[in-house]
C-alpha cells in the first residue's frame, strides 16, 4: 500500500503541476486573443444559465435558444484557433495522461497510467519511457538485415524478419481479442529486445499494462522481497506478475537457476496460460536449450502454448551505428 500512496502523491503533484502550465498558457492565449477570453467567459456563463434553466419545467423554448447560442461560441472559437495556429493539444498536451488529466482515475475505476506506473515502481521500469520513444515500430527497419540466403536455414535473415515482424505486428494489432503468446530467440543484437519493445509501446499506447524486466531482474526481486519477509509488498508483486494485460520477460537463461526460481517461472507461465493472460520470452536459449535447461513442465508449457520465433543472422547493432543497410 506505501508504493501505491506514493503514487497517488505524484500524480497530485503532476496535476498541480499541469493546472499551473495551462493557466500559464491560457493567460499567453488570452492576451494574444481577447476575444476567446470573452467566448469562455460568456459561455461559462451560459452554462450556468442552462443549468438552472434545466431545473425548472416548461423551459424547454429558452433552453433551446441557450444551446444555439453556445453553439455558436464554440464555433466561433475554434475557427478563431484554428486561424491562429492553435489546435487541442495546446490545451491537453500539460498531462502526462490525457485519459484521467493526470488524476489516476477514469471515471469510478484506475486509470491505465496508474496501473502502470505502480507496476513500474515495483519493477524499477523508471527508464522503459524512454526507451520507448526510439524502439517503436516506426522505427524499425528491415535493410539491416541481409537479403542472402543462410545455407543453414534456407531462408535470408531479411524474409525470416518481414515473417517474425508480421507476426508480432498481428500480436499487437488482435492483443485482447485472441490469446497468443511469444517465444524470441536466437543469438544477442538480433532485435528480440527491439521488437518485445515496440509490442509493449503500441500496447501503452492503447491503454494496456505491460511489464517489461530480465528473467534476473524478476527473480532477484521477488526473492529479495521473500527474505526481507514483506509479504505485503510480496503479495502485489506477485498479483502484477499474475494480472498484468502483457508480460515480458527479457534473456531468460541469464539468471541464476534454482529450485525456487524454477518453480516461480513454472507458477507465473502456467497460471498465466490458465488465465488467458498473453506473455512474450525472449532468450538465446533454443528450444533444445531450454529443454537441457529447465524441467519438462516448463519446457512443455513453452513449446507447447508459445509462437516461437528464431531470430538469424548477425548482430545488426553494428551496421545501425554506422548505418549501414544491406
Amino acid at each position: 500500500m506505501e508504493i501505491f500512496r506514493e503514487v497517488l502523491r505524484d500524480f497530485e503533484r503532476d496535476k498541480a503541476a499541469a493546472a499551473r502550465e495551462l493557466r500559464a498558457r491560457k493567460e499567453l492565449l488570452y492576451a494574444r486573443l481577447p476575444r476567446v477570453k470573452a467566448i469562455d467567459e460568456k459561455m461559462s456563463n451560459l452554462g450556468l444559465k442552462l443549468a438552472r434553466l434545466m431545473l425548472r419545467d416548461g423551459e424547454a423554448a429558452k433552453i433551446a435558444a441557450l444551446r444555439q447560442e453556445n453553439d455558436a461560441l464554440v464555433k466561433e472559437r475554434e475557427a478563431l484557433l484554428y486561424e491562429n495556429g492553435y489546435d487541442e493539444a495546446f490545451f491537453t498536451d500539460a498531462y502526462k495522461c490525457a485519459y484521467c488529466e493526470d488524476s489516476g482515475f477514469a471515471g469510478d475505476e484506475h486509470c491505465h497510467c496508474l496501473k502502470q506506473r505502480v507496476l513500474a515502481r515495483y519493477f524499477e521500469m523508471s527508464n522503459l519511457g524512454k526507451i520507448l520513444d526510439h524502439e517503436n515500430f516506426d522505427a524499425f527497419n528491415i535493410n539491416y538485415y541481409a537479403d542472402r540466403t543462410d545455407p543453414a536455414h534456407g531462408i535470408s535473415p531479411r524474409a525470416n524478419m518481414e515473417r517474425v515482424w508480421d507476426i508480432c505486428l498481428k500480436f499487437e494489432q488482435n492483443f485482447g481479442k485472441k490469446f497468443e503468446n511469444l517465444y524470441f530467440y536466437g543469438e544477442t543484437g538480433l532485435g528480440k529486445t527491439f521488437l518485445s519493445n515496440c509490442i509493449a509501446r503500441e500496447l501503452l499506447n492503447k491503454g494496456h499494462t505491460v511489464i517489461y524486466t530480465t528473467a534476473a531482474q524478476l527473480f532477484r526481486q521477488v526473492e529479495d522481497i521473500r527474505f526481507n519477509r514483506d509479504k505485503t509488498r510480496a503479495q502485489a508483486l506477485i498479483a502484477a506478475i499474475y494480472e498484468v494485460d502483457l508480460l515480458i520477460i527479457d534473456d531468460l537463461g541469464t539468471e541464476f537457476i534454482t529450485t525456487v526460481t524454477a518453480s516461480e517461472l513454472f507458477s507465473f507461465i502456467n497460471t498465466r496460460l490458465i488465465n488467458k493472460k498473453p506473455t512474450i520470452i525472449s532468450t538465446n536459449l533454443s528450444p533444445a536449450d531450454l529443454e537441457d535447461n529447465y524441467y519438462d513442465r516448463i519446457t512443455s508449457r513453452i513449446l507447447g502454448e508459445y509462437t516461437t520465433l528464431h531470430f538469424i543472422g548477425e548482430d545488426i547493432r553494428v551496421a545501425k551505428k554506422y548505418g549501414i543497410i544491406s
